[in-house]
């Protein structure tokens, strides 16, 4: 009788090194003494693989009724990217592996948390309900994670907090004022709590 393995998703398989045998922009194919192991990359992995003859990827098994599949990925900040990405009710596999070649693990993580829902819409196949889920979900676990590197807030960002806040204390809804703050600041520009303020009442 076959193994049977319900989880969806499994860590049994960690870790592969061996001689690179086969390269493309959406998979390579390891041999592991004599075996070939095909494993899905995103772009990004892609372009930090180079062309040495070794290769070793860390990686997450998916385990499904049709298939299973071997995801690989360079560095184990964008694997533990990709697994809080198909925690997400919507995110699969596929999608997530999207994200990941569209976007770059810096950006996507800065996306989520600015809740900046317009970058995560520039992905093929993800739209508006998608994007906000991802935010929602994701945005306090992606602040608490300590991956080793700085993912930076940017100063308007704090801008953006204080005119909030100020506006809910003007009487304004929460909800309606932030999108009104996003959307002027879609620009890009620099601009103070003061001057975001003004902007923002004159569209609310």
């Amino acid at each position: 009788m076959p193994l049977q393995i319900h989880k969806q998703d499994c860590k049994m398989i960690a870790q592969i090194k061996g001689r690179l045998i086969e390269k493309t922009p959406t998979y390579v194919v390891i041999d592991c003494n004599g075996v070939g192991y095909e494993l899905k990359i995103s772009l990004n992995t892609y372009s930090k693989i180079g062309k040495s003859e070794v290769c070793s990827l860390y990686t997450h098994f998916v385990v499904r009724e049709d298939a299973q599949l071997l995801y690989g990925f360079k560095e184990t900040s964008e694997r533990e990217l990709f697994r809080l990405l198909i925690s997400v009710s919507g995110v699969g596999s596929a999608t997530a592996m999207m994200i990941l070649s569209s976007l770059s693990p810096h950006e996507t993580k800065q996306a989520i948390l600015n809740s900046d829902a317009v970058t995560l819409k520039s992905v093929k196949g993800i739209g508006a309900k998608t994007a906000e889920r991802i935010i929602i979900d994701l945005r306090d676990k992606i602040a608490k994670v300590d991956s080793g590197t700085a993912i930076s807030l940017p100063a308007n960002n704090t801008v953006k907090e204080e005119a909030l806040s100020a506006l809910v204390m003007l009487g304004f809804s929460k909800n309606p004022a932030e999108k009104a703050l996003s959307k002027i600041m879609l620009s890009g520009e620099e601009m103070t709590v003061e001057e975001l303020i003004k902007r923002t009442l004159k569209s609310l």
